[in-house]
């Protein structure tokens, strides 16, 4: 069951929509200015990381203060080295 987004080519608004099947036929509108001209987006990825039980080779974010005071972060992706 995916979730598109689409942006309205009337009032540039950006709106998902859930569909239950592929063969699901959606009469789209927009939900701000109830136009029926829309036009599908690239979605941005989502990830979600997290512990896993195994523990090693899990993977995490580290935040660190750097040498300039900032903040630094590093990921660690697991089955990546360096």
């Amino acid at each position: 069951m995916p979730i598109f987004e689409f942006r309205c080519v009337e009032c540039g608004e950006v709106s998902e929509k859930l569909f239950m099947s592929s063969d699901e036929k959606v009469k789209m509108v927009c939900p701000s200015c109830d136009s029926q001209t829309l036009e599908r987006v690239v979605s941005r990825a989502s990830h979600t990381m997290g512990v896993g039980s195994g523990g090693e080779g899990a993977g995490g974010v580290t935040t660190k203060q750097c040498g300039s005071g900032n903040e630094c972060t590093t990921l660690e992706l697991p089955g990546h080295t360096r």
